[in-house]
């Protein structure tokens, strides 16, 4: 008989995991939170540098910043869903091998999709126009048409109501096979780079190897999950996942999550007591890898929560969250000017006075990661999803 286990209770661990509730301790490497998590969610940096200091006693976002720009503990790279994330550089042989296996196809019709000899020409190219350089798109567009030729250049990929050149189909790809991240800023400008510059010994895993350790690691972090769970967190078809789920099954455990099938790790099926939540005021920003790949949706974002804080599609991530007791409970929006942070939070519950006392704790704790002064607004969010 499979054991059952109450939402309420996995939940409760995936936040004690995520390092929500209770933070880790002062000191704690970020990349470590990163690797745990499976990567923070970074095409907006400032929320990926909220998302792993909140989760650290005492951190900053230059404590992020530290491990990202100048011990490369952290590499800013394409991830999951093939969107912009921080993930721990001693995992980046792990991702790459993974996310390089998963079926994909062209969006692209026939004159403008890469053949894969194209491809494979276009990433070669691309990790050797970076293999010591940090290069801003338009440069890197410059080296890879006198690579490969003028045809690579050719603008005929549609993308934000205009034509982008041909060879930028192949960036992903190009990360996921470990010749192409990000580099530091150039002003407003950002540069790509070759991740072998600071890893010099980098290989990608085993292809079998890293998927398995890659679906533990996931239901560490957020099981139990089911594979169509994974495929949508990772962006992998879901007969895919089921494939590889059934493939690496002598490594996970079946349980009953509310009576649902869903999968752990291993043996991983102690839960702490679900009192051990209780109290916990959090809010977490953009697209907070816990909002993105914990489920059942319905659970984390009950009632109201699901129309004010999801996309119509469904997608978790457009709104920064109130969490309380690990529940979606509201909205939340910041206003940086100078050294002054203006944080309005939409409660969609009236708070007692500890929720309120705690939600003044996490502004505190908000303007100490960007160094600045918080001021706490309880009112309507007005502005938008973040698209």
């Amino acid at each position: 008989m499979a054991q059952e286990v109450s939402w309420s209770a996995a939940n409760v661990r995936r936040l004690q995991r995520h390092a929500l509730h209770p933070p880790a301790s002062s000191g704690e490497d970020p990349a470590e939170i990163a690797a745990v998590i499976c990567g923070a969610h970074a095409q907006v940096l400032s929320a990926a540098e909220l998302s792993l200091a909140v989760r650290i006693e005492g951190a900053t976002r230059a404590t992020i910043q530290h491990a990202l720009w100048d011990d490369h503990r952290l590499i800013k790279t394409h991830g999951p869903r093939g969107t912009v994330h921080l993930l721990a550089a001693q995992d980046l042989p792990i991702w790459t091998a993974a996310l390089s296996a998963i079926p994909s196809q062209s969006p692209f019709p026939d004159g403008v999709r890469l053949t894969p000899a194209q491809a494979e020409e276009i990433v070669d190219a691309i990790g050797h126009a970076l293999e010591d350089a940090e290069l801003t798109i338009d440069e890197l567009d410059r080296a890879i048409v006198d690579l490969v030729g003028q045809w690579a250049g050719d603008r005929v990929m549609p993308a934000f109501q205009d034509l982008w050149p041909r060879w930028r189909q192949a960036v992903g790809m190009a990360a996921h096979r470990g010749v192409l991240c990000f580099g530091p800023n150039k002003g407003r400008r950002v540069t790509y780079t070759n991740p072998r510059r600071w890893l010099p010994a980098f290989r990608p895993a085993p292809e079998d190897e890293a998927i398995g350790t890659l679906i533990t690691r996931y239901l560490y972090a957020y099981g139990p999950a089911t594979p169509q769970q994974f495929a949508q967190w990772i962006g992998a078809p879901p007969a895919w996942a089921n494939d590889q789920f059934e493939r690496h099954s002598p490594k996970l455990t079946k349980i009953n999550l509310d009576s649902t099938s869903a999968w752990v790790a291993g043996r991983d099926t102690q839960l702490p007591a679900e009192e051990d939540v209780r109290g916990s005021v959090l809010l977490l920003p953009y697209f907070d890898a816990y909002v993105v790949g914990s489920h059942p949706r319905d659970r984390l974002f009950p009632g109201q929560a699901a129309t004010r804080a999801l996309a119509p599609s469904g997608q978790a991530g457009n709104y920064p969250v109130l969490l309380i007791d690990g529940v979606v409970t509201g909205v939340w929006h910041q206003r940086r000017s100078g050294r002054r942070i203006d944080v309005t939070v939409e409660p969609l519950t009236r708070l007692t006075g500890h929720q309120r006392r705690a939600l003044g704790a996490q502004v505190e704790r908000i303007g100490a990661i960007f160094e600045s002064q918080a001021r706490l607004t309880i009112g309507t969010v007005t502005t938008g999803g973040h698209a």
